[in-house]
């Protein structure tokens, strides 16, 4: 892999601009080497008859040495083929960098000045931001000093609670002992900035020393849990609970924050450290290029530069790597150094052949099964039975099911591979735990999986050719679809740690936080809701049910059909509360809107009368062109008129800006495609429940585009704020108004 690709494959995403610019630097190059060979002559042969000459000169052997004596200046005749002069200079407070180009009379001297120009420029940009965030590492730093004063008092107050009460001689001599072996920890660390981060000995504060215990005077407990309670709490103004209380509960709790801080603090360091290596790397690799194309020698200057500046002469990122390691191994690994490692250091996930065969295999049966399917379908000519109206009100509705969830899987693991492919730093946007997260490849595999049970038992149930009269359906493939059901339930909450676990658990906290919104922070329901009627109420065996005739079932169809976006606008009007912006009330009127035609579209879908009919075809279109409305220029960022990218946005992934003119046209159109249960247009006289299937795929089709899209411009968005960090919360809060009046 060329230098080019691998440099950019290696970047953080989020931090993509603030990385040296090598294509537009290796553009500049090629001008040059164009203007240059187009200016010189081609290499005469006598050239190379004078370079086969020098293979006939006297051996000068092996050992001979350089006789200019040691420490000899470089002649003047060196100085004078000098290309380049760099210069250092203070500009609004930081160091910048300036290169002189000695050559500029040469021919072609003024490309060669505006490369050096651009590449001053991309060195001063990188070097600006890599001091910018060390400094920020080197604050955090100083904040988890605090947070392990705090953890390490802690952890003696609940383990130790009878030197608690011991007497003052005690607690100094406990005291002494503790900053005695911190004082050993640090002296095995290389002294530098952040050489007090996660010492056990005392800390300062104001010039006071601290004896450890002491710190808990002037810190409170952070309720960072999250939790139902915790949110009704709040609303009613309660005031929270932040004395410190001393038991092993708390201190597992305490412990497992600070755990996870210093996971994320430390992969900050990694980031860090690899954006200076990389940059360091690309400046060489482009100053190699200028001098083999100019046949000058001018990347030693440059490159001894780039050396002694903050960017190559900086070590506070790898000392304070080697002390995180240290405290976490100690603190949180119980000294296990491989433990730790691999806690702070994950494997990257690896691609495994076994699971590309399985995706090969049940896709392959997924299409077996399908075409077997159509063939007996038209082989025996069901479609044209008495039995196929029972088949399609009571069986379809279980199985089409299935058909959403497949349907829904293949679309996210399709945004998966394209978020991929166009680096967008999914997996941090989602919060997904590092090397837990499913590739796209998984996703394939779990819904060809689904898909290949769901058709076997499709095949198994496809009896309609019984008469009904005859009462001769079988129990047990009645109840295929059910037990399905039951066992991707099973599976969803299996505790062992088999079948992706850790993406079973995240989907089901998810599940949890949007049913109880808005108590946390953050569709095929209705066809859930038909196994239980169906199965709970109905005559099963006989393929009959009083579902629609039910007026309980139609009261929760109701509310079923409702609960995805009441969700929403209860999540959107917690944020507009919290903070105080208009945009989430205006995003939960919009899901207001569509609550309403949800169900005026479900009250005609009962009751089929032209009033319902004009009134949820008025409120669908305007919820329609809301939401269409929102997609493109809210979640998508498109359509700005000042753009240098005509109606879309100045910066794009998909270099094809025809992709997104024709996703905007496919939004448009699947959005009003909800009309169809409304003006109920008949295609090739499909079967109303076929329809209703339809126009529910259609959505998760336009769902799986929205979704693309939305994460691309929330990457972006992060993007322009150089964000690649998640906010870990601590679990201490120091009272600095304690230690003042102290």
């Amino acid at each position: 892999m060329k230098f080019g690709k691998e440099f950019s494959a290696q970047m953080v995403p989020e931090w993509q601009e603030a990385y040296m610019d090598y294509d537009f630097l290796k553009t500049l190059l090629k001008e040059i080497q164009i203007f240059k060979l187009r200016n010189k002559p081609p290499v005469t042969p006598s050239c190379v008859l004078k370079r086969k000459l020098t293979l006939y000169r006297a051996f000068s052997g092996l050992t001979q040495r350089n006789n200019s004596p040691k420490g000899s200046s470089t002649s003047s005749s060196d100085i004078e083929s000098q290309a380049i002069l760099v210069n250092s200079f203070n500009r609004d407070g930081s160091q910048s960098y300036e290169t002189m180009f000695l050559m500029s009379s040469d021919e072609g001297g003024e490309c060669e000045l505006a490369y050096f120009r651009r590449l001053d420029n991309e060195f001063n940009k990188v070097n600006k931001f890599y001091k910018a965030k060390v400094e920020d590492v080197m604050k955090e730093a100083g904040m988890l000093n605090t947070q392990m004063d705090a953890l390490i008092a802690f952890r003696i107050k609940v383990e130790k609670p009878t030197l608690w009460s011991d007497s003052s001689a005690d607690m100094t001599r406990l005291a002494s002992d503790v900053a005695a072996s911190a004082a050993t920890l640090a002296a095995s660390f290389p002294s530098g900035a952040g050489a007090t981060i996660c010492d056990e000995g005392p800390s300062q504060h104001d010039g006071t020393m601290l004896a450890p215990l002491e710190i808990l005077n002037q810190v409170k407990i952070n309720n960072t849990h999250e939790t139902p309670c915790s949110t009704i709490k709040g609303i009613l103004k309660v005031p929270q609970e932040t004395q410190l209380k001393f038991t092993r509960e708390n201190l597992r709790r305490v412990e497992e924050q600070l755990k996870r801080a210093f996971v994320e603090f430390y992969q900050k360091l990694r980031l860090l450290k690899n954006y200076s290596f990389l940059n360091t790397l690309a400046f060489s690799k482009i100053m190699k290029k200028y001098d083999k194309i100019t046949s000058r020698d001018a990347s030693k200057a440059y490159m001894k530069m780039v050396d002694n500046s903050y960017l190559g002469s900086s070590d506070e990122v790898i000392r304070l790597m080697v002390r995180v390691e240290a405290t976490f191994i100690k603190h949180f690994s119980n000294s296990n150094r491989s433990k730790g490692m691999r806690i702070l250091r994950p494997n990257a996930k690896r691609e495994r052949h076994r699971t590309t065969f399985f995706v090969g295999f049940f896709s392959g049966c997924t299409a077996a099964l399908i075409i077997a399917l159509i063939l007996i379908v038209h082989a025996r000519n069901i479609m044209d039975n008495p039995g196929r109206e029972t088949y399609m009100k009571t069986m379809f509705p279980l199985y089409s099911l299935f058909g959403f969830i497949v349907l829904h899987m293949l679309m996210y693991a399709a945004n998966i591979y394209l978020w991929r492919r166009y680096r967008v730093n999914y997996s941090f946007i989602f919060g997904f735990k590092q090397g837990t997260e499913m590739g796209y490849r998984e996703v394939f595999l779990v819904s060809f999986g689904v898909a290949v049970l769901a058709l076997i038992c499709v095949l198994l149930n496809l009896d309609m050719e019984m008469d009904p009269k005859t009462k001769d359906y079988k129990q047990l493939t009645e109840l295929l679809p059910l037990n399905l059901v039951i066992l991707l339930l099973i599976l969803l909450f299996l505790p062992f740690n088999v079948l992706y676990r850790s993406a079973r658990f995240f989907l089901l906290t998810c599940v949890f936080h949007c049913i109880a919104a808005p108590l946390y922070k953050v569709q095929a329901i209705r066809s859930l809701e038909f196994y239980i009627c169906y199965y709970g109420w109905g005559d099963y065996k006989q393929r009959e049910n009083t579902c629609n005739t039910s007026t309980v079932y139609n009261t929760f169809y109701f509310i079923v059909a409702g609960i995805p976006y009441w969700s929403r606008v209860l999540q959107c009007l917690r944020r507009l509360f919290e903070e105080k912006d208009p945009m989430h009330g205006y995003n939960g009127l919009k899901y207001f809107v569509t609550v309403v035609a949800v169900s005026l579209r479900t009250a005609y879908s009962l009751n089929k009368g032209v009033g319902w009919k004009v009134i949820a075809w008025i409120f669908s279109v305007i919820a329609a062109i809301f939401g269409t409305y929102w997609d493109l220029v809210i979640d998508w960022g498109l359509l700005q008129r000042h753009s240098k990218n005509r109606w879309l946005r100045n910066k794009l992934l998909v270099p094809h800006k025809i992709v997104y003119y024709v996703a905007m046209v496919l939004n448009v159109l699947l959005r009003f495609a909800w009309l169809q249960t409304v003006l109920n247009f008949n295609f090739f006289s499909l079967h109303r429940e076929t329809s209703i299937a339809i126009v529910a795929s259609l959505e998760i089709i336009r769902r799986g585009i929205w979704n693309f899209f939305r994460l691309e411009n929330e990457h972006l968005n992060n993007a322009g704020k150089f964000r690649a960090f998640k906010s870990v919360p601590l679990p201490f809060n120091y009272d600095e108004d304690d230690d003042k009046d102290g």
